[in-house]
């Protein structure tokens, strides 16, 4: 029976944990989205054109796969470094009440004097910790963004070789 209830009390703090991370998740995504949106729409796309295994994408469109990557990751990355400088205003302001709470408690031992000041920033640290995973997301997208313009100029070079090796064996 120890143990049903063991199982009880973990299904409802796992309840607890999904339903405020989606609510995190929900603000995440609202803070990306302005910087992330052509990016991730673009990146769409071109999965979309390489799941026609029968009709791989031609020479011009990954021209184009090159040219607007190189583009989107211009700004994006622009953007990450502005989602940056957010996230460290928001763990200054963090800090900052944390240590005017921490300062304004008079009594009881350091450990009660820290977790009371960590419970009155609570807010704070969530909205901190939201720009924070904001910012390494969209560096992430960045980064997994240059790989793909890399696989595309990789995939143009090929072709370019072999057009060159086809018509030098005419």
């Amino acid at each position: 029976m120890g143990q049903e209830l063991n199982s009880i009390a973990l299904r409802n703090i796992q309840a607890e944990i999904e339903g405020n991370s989606g609510k995190l998740e929900s603000v995440i995504k609202e803070i990306i989205d302005p910087y992330c949106r052509d990016l991730d729409k673009y990146v769409a796309f071109i999965r979309d054109c390489l799941k026609d295994g029968e009709n791989p994408p031609t020479t011009d469109e990954l021209d184009d796969f090159c040219l607007n990557l190189s583009t989107l990751i211009y700004f994006a990355g622009g953007m990450c470094e502005q989602l940056g400088i957010r996230d460290d205003i928001a763990k200054a302001l963090y800090r900052e009440v944390y240590n005017t709470r921490r300062s304004m408690i008079s009594t009881g031992t350091i450990a009660d004097k820290d977790s009371i000041a960590e419970l009155e920033s609570q807010q704070e640290r969530l909205t901190n910790l939201c720009y924070s995973r904001a910012y390494k997301i969209v560096k992430s997208k960045v980064e997994s963004a240059q790989e793909l313009l890399s696989s595309c100029k990789k995939v143009l070079t090929r072709r370019m070789s072999e057009y060159e090796l086809t018509k030098f064996q005419r």
